[in-house]
């Protein structure tokens, strides 16, 4: 609370992400169903990022061909 009484926004309880209307589960089965529900309404996955130089300095190490593509030749040993 603040100095004039009302209550700081920060403070204010989060509503709740999911409540049980029939049932008498564990805490085991809610820890699994709020684990499923989390990985279903979760934002998009960003894309991943171009691969840097390293990606390409670590396959020359391991002795991996260039990956067929527009600019391969760059990337090939020649």
């Amino acid at each position: 609370m603040s100095a004039t009484g009302t209550p700081d926004p920060a403070e204010a309880p989060a509503a709740p992400l999911l409540s049980v209307v029939k049932g008498q589960p564990n805490a085991e089965e809610l820890a699994a169903l709020t684990a499923v529900v989390l990985s279903l309404g979760g934002p998009e996955a960003a894309k991943p990022a171009a691969p840097t130089a390293r990606h390409w300095v670590r396959r020359q190490r391991l002795g991996l061909a260039p990956t067929p593509g527009p600019g391969a030749w760059k990337r090939s040993k020649g």
